[in-house]
């Protein structure tokens, strides 16, 4: 899952200096961002949020009960640092918030069915709260029809070889990238990090029902109570900072064996996976709000600066789903399906416009203009998935 970043620490302070004596968050460097997701959020927002209050260790409340259908709920972080809220039904996440900043708060709005389940309260190693959601004739009531199932077997069955056949090049890119650090080759490793990361990109839909894998290969210290000492800093950016912050492959060996072992643990969860056609369309939304989290925060590859990159290769595993659900959606919803489109391709030209000769430039070198506005990009584009999915009739049987 991404994380937000700790460059946001600062920016976040200046973000609630700026509010108090002036209001003008968007001139307040990233802090701004944290501001903008913040209003994206909102648009879910209205009367009868529930409130979940972030402390340092704990939900308030600590165990929450609604109906069925869906909810509200405004999360307030109270802590000292960027959190993320997650709901979740074991290993799978259903719904989430990334980098709420200190001070302030975000809106999500989650459709849930009847059952217990657990809540996050900011770090991955905080005790979890309880989330009870009550059987409620009113939640079963105005869904939209959805197409028979067996127009989505031809769908599902392409989905899961796109799957297969990414995860397959996850395990070689891993692989080599491992190879060149047990090597001791600090420059060839830097060179294959990024390369190795994208085929994890575009699995980023499906994540969510791995969570404890996910958690495993690319957390964030943002969300370790220790950052980058903190024992459960593995994976993806635990080698991304040695190879671009400390510049040095010191104990990043067995970090890398690990990792390998992990995404090819990866690779047979998913040959395992069952999904449904919600989690396609369900997905690419969720892992289209995850990246405008990210893009808000200020980006997630705090020390190789490869966030375009990360981008890429995440709207083109939507950009897949999309294609796969277009003979479903087209018959379904073609204004809403048309809508998706037309924001894609506006996204993937504001990626094309970044690019340079020599290839994509660090997310740091982009302006403040350019981050807002393709962060924006990625928000319209969310927002149109969302509403194609509602119209196809996802989510009824959804979460």
């Amino acid at each position: 899952m991404s994380a937000p970043s700790p460059r946001s620490a600062g920016s976040n302070r200046i973000l609630k200096w700026g509010a108090a004596g002036s209001g003008l968050l968007m001139l307040a460097g990233l802090g701004a961002f944290a501001y903008a997701s913040n209003v994206a959020a909102g648009r879910a927002s209205g009367g009868g949020a529930i409130t979940v209050t972030l402390r340092d260790n704990r939900c308030e409340p600590g165990e929450l009960r609604v109906p069925e259908g869906r909810s509200t709920f405004r999360i307030v972080n109270q802590t000292d640092r960027a959190v993320e809220w997650e709901i979740l039904d074991g290993v799978m996440v259903l719904e989430e918030r990334e980098n709420i900043a200190p001070g302030l708060s975000q809106t999500l709005g989650a459709k849930l069915r009847p059952g217990e389940y657990e809540i996050t309260c900011g770090l991955l190693s905080n005790p979890r709260g309880k989330l009870i959601v009550a059987p409620s004739q009113a939640g079963q009531d105005g869904e939209a029809e959805r197409p028979a199932l067996t127009a989505f077997i031809g769908p599902l069955a392409e989905y899961q070889v796109y799957l297969a056949l990414q995860s397959n090049k996850l395990v070689r890119e891993v692989g080599a990238l491992n190879d060149a650090i047990q090597a001791g080759d600090l420059e060839k490793a830097r060179a294959l990090y990024a390369p190795a990361r994208a085929p994890y990109d575009t699995l980023t839909p499906v994540m969510p029902h791995l969570s404890d894998l996910a958690n495993a290969i690319d957390p964030l210290p943002a969300y370790l109570a220790g950052r980058e000492k903190d024992p459960g800093f593995t994976g993806f950016h635990k080698l991304e900072h040695g190879l671009f912050a400390a510049q040095s492959l010191d104990g990043l060996a067995p970090v890398s064996v690990k990792l390998l072992a992990d995404v090819e643990a990866l690779r047979g969860r998913l040959r395992a996976l069952r999904l449904k056609p919600e989690d396609m369309g369900d997905g690419a939304a969720r892992a289209l709000r995850v990246m405008a989290d990210a893009l808000s925060s200020g980006g997630t590859e705090l020390y190789a600066g490869t966030d375009l990159a990360d981008i890429e290769a995440r709207l083109a595993g939507v950009a897949k789903i999309i294609a796969l659900l277009k003979p479903v959606a087209g018959e379904a919803a073609p204004a809403p399906l048309a809508a998706v489109e037309a924001k894609l391709a506006a996204v993937e030209g504001q990626l094309s416009a970044l690019r340079k000769p020599g290839g994509d430039p660090a997310f740091d070198a982009l302006s403040q203009t350019q981050k807002i506005a393709l962060s924006d990009g990625v928000n319209a584009l969310e927002q149109a998935m969302e509403t194609l999915n509602e119209k196809v009739g996802f989510g009824q049987d959804n979460v």
